[in-house]
């Protein structure tokens, strides 16, 4: 790996110079959609991806997830104001290195112009800017941006052609559903219309929030794969690998995202599910030799290696061990007390953790060999 992060300060040099040319405005039918496939092929075709996580689809985190099998992964999502306009923004919020691709770049917005600088900033670095148009929760409604510029589907177009016109990299654009799925079809060839060249559905609308209580509509996302010719991601259902053959399978789209799922089992695209999902499973499944405490002590290592801010780390450390904690909540009780943490403290709690005999193993189906964390060179 590169010894020390990427920063997306404009005055470095280029590592990763994109091969493509700008796609001017007069672009457009056949020759756009080849552009959009030569380059979903050029990056291999990924299939597993790190969804965008606000706070938690960080550099160490992505990394982790690539060692377990992610193919591609976004960033968390940047406003692209604040992005352009704090230097210290940009610094702690978008690190990457060499390792680290493909990648996606996420914004939010509502002002193409901004967009656009912010986008500049990053697009050395990475392999698509993409534009969040999915968040449903009250702070995106406060700012205007993500699933709440659904009521406005003409500044939505203008930020997609804004970028589509001025980029060497590719545009591409995570949705959510429409309650209508006329309307979600409308949506989703306008944006391919506009320059969009690569399109991510997550399957739920604005007002389904909560993962747990609300499906992702599958039929739904199979039919945005139909009625658009650019590459499509699903996003929403994926617990462990069986939801992603089956989601593959049902939407047939290109590529499969997860969130939620990864936060608690970054391993998950390496066949590792959690003991709440074994029973899920159709035939045979082994202990796999792995457990969350050791996902952590990787994540906290490659933290060491590639700072971010300490909120994203004790959020991970919450996510990761929330069953060990539920076992031993005095340990949990203790890392509560910590306003400033220490990698020293944090290894010693995992110590802490161990000593107790708590032990929550991942697992894997029973054709597959059984690895251990050792197994994952990256």
């Amino acid at each position: 790996m590169a010894q020390t992060p990427t920063s997306p300060d404009p005055k470095q040099p280029d590592e990763h110079p994109q091969q493509d040319s700008p796609l001017p405005r007069c672009l457009a039918g056949e020759s756009r959609l080849e552009r959009a496939w030569a380059h979903w092929a050029k990056l291999g075709r990924p299939r597993f991806i790190v969804a965008p996580m606000v706070d938690n689809s960080e550099l160490p985190f992505r990394l982790l997830c690539r060692k377990y099998g992610a193919e591609a992964a976004y960033t968390p999502m940047l406003h692209s104001r604040i992005f352009t306009e704090t230097e210290k923004y940009r610094k702690e919020e978008f690190t990457t290195c060499k390792e680290d691709r493909p990648l996606f770049v996420q914004f939010c917005a509502n002002d193409p112009d901004v967009l656009l600088e912010a986008a500049r900033k990053v697009e050395p670095y990475c392999d698509y800017v993409d534009i969040n148009l999915g968040c449903p929760q009250r702070i995106a409604k406060r700012g205007n941006y993500g699933a709440f510029l659904m009521d406005n589907l003409p500044l939505v177009k203008s930020l997609v052609e804004k970028l589509a016109s001025n980029l060497q990299v590719p545009v591409s654009c995570k949705i959510r559903l429409f309650p209508n799925l006329e309307d979600t079809l409308k949506y989703a060839r306008m944006l391919e219309e506009a320059g969009c060249l690569l399109l991510a559905v997550h399957g739920r609308t604005r007002d389904e929030k909560d993962g747990k209580k609300f499906r992702a509509d599958w039929k739904a996302i199979k039919a945005v794969k139909n009625a658009v010719r650019i590459p499509v991601l699903a996003n929403g259902n994926i617990r462990h690998m069986d939801d992603v053959k089956d989601c593959l399978e049902e939407t047939g789209v290109e590529g499969v995202l997860s969130a939620e799922t990864l936060l608690e089992n970054p391993a998950l695209f390496a066949g590792f599910r959690t003991p709440e999902w074994v029973s899920e499973s159709e035939g045979v499944i082994v202990n796999g030799n792995i457990d969350q405490a050791d996902l952590l002590i990787e994540y906290l290592k490659l933290c060491e290696k590639y700072p971010v801010p300490w909120r994203m780390i004790r959020s991970h450390v919450h996510k990761l061990l929330g069953d060990w904690f539920s076992l031993q909540p005095h340990i949990r009780d203790e890392l509560n007390k910590q306003s400033k943490l220490t990698f020293e403290f944090l290894y010693d709690m995992v110590d802490q953790l161990r000593g107790t005999g708590t032990r929550i193993p991942l697992y894997l189906k029973d054709t597959q060999v059984e690895p251990t964390a050792d197994s994952y060179t990256g």
